[in-house]
């Protein structure tokens, strides 16, 4: 299985089974995963550098207003899409079987992890999992500490306080706090 046939399964969202083809294809592009995050996380990098690591991890094209403070964790790599001028923070946790879509000029705080799996309920299909996609669009602000569950989206602009669950879609132009998050005003209030 190709990388591309793999990306093509998971954003399918369509139930995959343990053990099965995509299954395995995961675990081999996981253990591309560490091997690159073991680099960016073991020693400092220059920018420049930090954002070829990206490049490999992702196998995407990253734009030079990019910025990582790691360390940072995935256990794929080839389904996040970042957009321009994004800056992540340390210690951000990325599960991106499903697919994780950044927008331009996106703020990621310390410590946020972004989930796309979910398992099957059933004990004998519990090993089976079931990709969602986050969506983050542009100019959005997660703080610290915020967990964003599979299937997100979170509109333009919105902003998401620090040490939120965000378990639903967030509009545009919303700050929302809280676990789970709710919406609590404009952010032009």
């Amino acid at each position: 299985m190709t990388n591309e046939e793999f990306i093509t399964a998971m954003n399918s969202t369509a139930q995959t089974k343990c053990g099965g083809d995509v299954h395995q294809k995961m675990h081999e592009l996981s253990q591309e995963a560490l091997r690159i995050t073991a680099e960016i996380n073991s020693a400092y990098h220059e920018p420049a550098a930090l954002r070829r690591l990206m490049e490999e991890l992702t196998g995407q094209p990253l734009d030079e207003a990019f910025g990582l403070f790691p360390p940072f964790y995935t256990d794929c790599g080839k389904n996040i899409h970042i957009g321009k001028g994004v800056f992540i923070n340390a210690g951000c946790k990325f599960q991106d079987q499903g697919g994780i879509f950044i927008g331009d000029h996106c703020l990621i705080g310390h410590n946020t992890v972004i989930a796309t799996l979910n398992h099957g309920m059933l004990p004998a299909e519990r090993g089976d999992l079931i990709p969602a996609p986050v969506h983050i669009g542009s100019g959005v602000w997660i703080g610290s500490g915020s967990i964003i569950l599979p299937g997100v989206t979170i509109g333009d602009n919105a902003v998401i306080g620090a040490g939120s669950v965000v378990t639903k879609d967030i509009p545009a132009d919303s700050v929302a706090v809280g676990s789970p998050a709710k919406v609590i005003k404009s952010i032009y209030d």
